[in-house]
């Protein structure tokens, strides 16, 4: 059976190789990194990874690239069917160098999939090599997604924004937080633009679209996603979610 172990695919002698892994929902893979670039891609589920300072949402048809070294978790949502690439960048010149989502084209899905199904080590000259060098055009030429939100240094912005994540449609005011972080208002104010760069309700529209993007992906129609998240109408929670994500719902990776 071909390996589910990272470790079987540093030091392949070719450019990049597949691993097929599924995991349950709810399963958290620990903070770990890779020697080798890594491309994330789920073709079932919701994945949301993180770093010491940013989360990120990876849903169906999106996939995330994540440079050699990185310390990241990984946690899911929904069971994920996942699909590694393992990237040698020290033989590549034409892959991103950043943490970056990607929007996944049809094209390179398939790419993916055919990939996984290739032996583990093969020939540059072989099939594999010819749909590794596509793989390669394709991470190239994909579009960004901006699926990213910045995660608090402060010990007590983390106990607010920990809240938020688990409860994005809080609605708690800056008044009532400070009296469960022991900071005042105005501070907790600072704090936001400081540390995280946005104002408090900048920050939280943009973890509630991040909650609305995972419902979306389980493909609930835009209406109904727009009420769950405090909008009356379907409209409006589009041109909200188009400002803050850079492209309206309905252009979203959704499987």
């Amino acid at each position: 059976m071909r390996s589910t172990d990272p470790l079987d695919y540093q030091n392949l002698p070719q450019r990049i190789g597949a691993m097929p892994k599924s995991f349950s929902d709810g399963f958290v893979i620990a903070l770990h990194h890779h020697e080798r670039d890594q491309l994330l891609y789920a073709i079932r589920g919701t994945m949301r990874l993180r770093t010491e300072q940013e989360a990120w949402i990876v849903p169906p048809a999106g996939a995330i690239y994540i440079p050699a070294g990185t310390a990241h978790s990984v946690s899911m949502h929904g069971d994920v069917d996942m699909r590694t690439l393992y990237i040698d960048t020290e033989n590549t010149d034409t892959q991103p160098k950043t943490l970056r989502t990607i929007a996944v084209s049809n094209l390179l899905r398939e790419l993916i999939l055919a990939l996984s199904e290739e032996p583990v080590i093969y020939a540059p000259a072989s099939r594999a090599g010819t749909i590794a060098k596509m793989i390669e055009m394709e991470i190239g030429r994909a579009r960004e997604l901006s699926l990213h939100f910045p995660l608090p240094h402060d010990p007590r912005l983390q106990i607010l924004c920990a809240e938020l994540l688990a409860n994005p449609s809080d609605r708690r005011t800056l008044d009532e937080w400070s009296q469960i972080t022991g900071a005042s208002p105005r501070t907790l104010a600072r704090l936001f633009e400081y540390d995280l760069g946005m104002g408090f309700n900048q920050w939280r529209q943009r973890i509630r679209f991040h909650s609305a993007l995972e419902t979306l992906s389980r493909g609930e129609p835009i209406s109904r996603v727009a009420h769950q998240h405090g909008y009356r109408s379907a409209s409006a929670f589009s041109a909200a979610f188009s400002k803050v994500m850079g492209a309206p719902p309905s252009q979203m990776p959704v499987k």
